[in-house]
């Protein structure tokens, strides 16, 4: 029986006239401390009901889901209110390096109004360039792989909570990531903090 084509749908619409933030991270991937540098992106999911977005925000230093938020619709509120989380997570933090592609709802007034609010430093991906925010790109696969895939979502609903459970208790709290000497986020930051 031939295999049913994998759904595909774009998240980032970097085909607009908005301003576009130098590439300050640079491939940087390491951070000596948390709220140094955090990387932002967009996936998109699949149920029943249709796509469900889902915005992240991951701390470098430990590799933390430190903010993210989901909705039907692929618009600046998605990814401000993921930055928001993070922002109040991380107890507002200054200064930091916040790292996106540069896809609309980033270059977005909306979006960029919260970064200055906020002290942070805007950096974007080069064009077309996926290297660039290779970090958040390896999150999405794995979070695919490991909650997603294989499995049937009828409603938005049910995909909220499979992300809110793999985001709050797998990947943060249990995941053992190789960059942080095969511990959790959590972890990490308990041990490298303490």
């Amino acid at each position: 029986m031939a295999k049913a084509a994998k759904k595909y749908k774009a998240t980032t619409d970097s085909d607009h006239n908005l301003p576009v933030a130098p590439n300050r991270l640079e491939q940087d991937f390491t951070a000596e401390a948390p709220n140094q540098k955090w990387v932002c992106d967009i996936t998109y999911l699949w149920t029943g009901e249709g796509w469900l977005y889902l915005a992240v925000v991951l701390d470098l230093f430990s590799r933390m889901v430190v903010g993210w938020a989901m909705d039907k619709r692929m618009k600046a509120g998605l990814v401000c209110d993921a930055l928001q989380m993070a922002l109040w997570r991380r107890k507002m933090p200054k200064d930091v390096l916040v790292h996106s592609d540069r896809g609309s709802q980033y270059c977005s007034r909306m979006y960029q109004a919260l970064l200055a609010k906020h002290d942070l430093i805007c950096s974007m991906s080069g064009k077309g360039n996926c290297y660039d925010n290779a970090v958040a790109e390896s999150f999405f696969h794995t979070l695919k792989v490991e909650a997603v895939h294989g499995e049937s979502f009828a409603t938005r609903e049910a995909m909220r909570r499979a992300i809110f459970e793999y985001i709050e208790v797998d990947y943060n709290r249990s995941r053992r990531h190789s960059a942080n000497g095969h511990i959790s986020p959590l972890a990490y930051e308990h041990k490298m903090i303490a």
